[in-house]
């Protein structure tokens, strides 16, 4: 079962926040080890930026914040099975960027992050031409989904997160 996607509410983001922990920790903890993950999990997942980055894409066709909910939850935002959120590159207004697209892990291959990945395509394309997304390059979980989605690498680029780490960069039109 892959859950019912809809646009999220500030009422998700304690989900939310919870879903990006495991996801991170499930990704990443043999890259930049456990205590980094909740450091940058607690920073760039934090409660009040979440709410206002949900807050900002209400109303707007040019922006997406998604939820995927458990089929059998009822509908509540106290889960969370993934979640995707998408602005306007700032330098293409063509491209919509997918600046946070995680699964929670007990869900990876059950089609949850094909279903989100659709459902944000179809509602980003008729504002944009392409979708782009990045990826840590240690990453292989996140690479293969983004491979077999149809995502063609254009770029390999430092991150942010220091220790010389890199980042894949992917697009593809919708």
């Amino acid at each position: 079962m892959t859950g019912a996607v809809r646009r999220a509410t500030t009422d998700d983001a304690w989900a939310i926040h919870e879903t990006a922990r495991a996801s991170w920790h499930a990704a990443y903890d043999d890259i930049l080890g456990p205590g980094t993950v909740d450091e940058v999990v607690d920073e760039w997942y934090a409660l009040g930026d979440l709410e206002s980055s949900i807050a900002d894409v209400i109303g707007r066709e040019d922006a997406e914040f998604l939820v995927v909910e458990p089929d059998d939850s009822g509908g509540g935002p106290e889960e969370c099975r993934g979640f995707a959120h998408a602005v306007p590159w700032p330098e293409d207004p063509a491209v919509a960027y997918v600046a946070r697209f995680y699964v929670s892990p007990d869900a990876w291959g059950e089609g949850v992050g094909t279903t989100l990945l659709e459902r944000l395509e179809a509602l980003l394309a008729d504002s944009f031409d392409r979708v782009r997304l990045a990826v840590l390059a240690d990453n292989d979980v996140g690479i293969s989904f983004a491979e077999s989605s149809g995502f063609e690498r254009v770029a390999v680029r430092e991150t942010g997160l220091g220790n010389g780490l890199e980042e894949c960069v992917y697009e593809k039109g919708i």
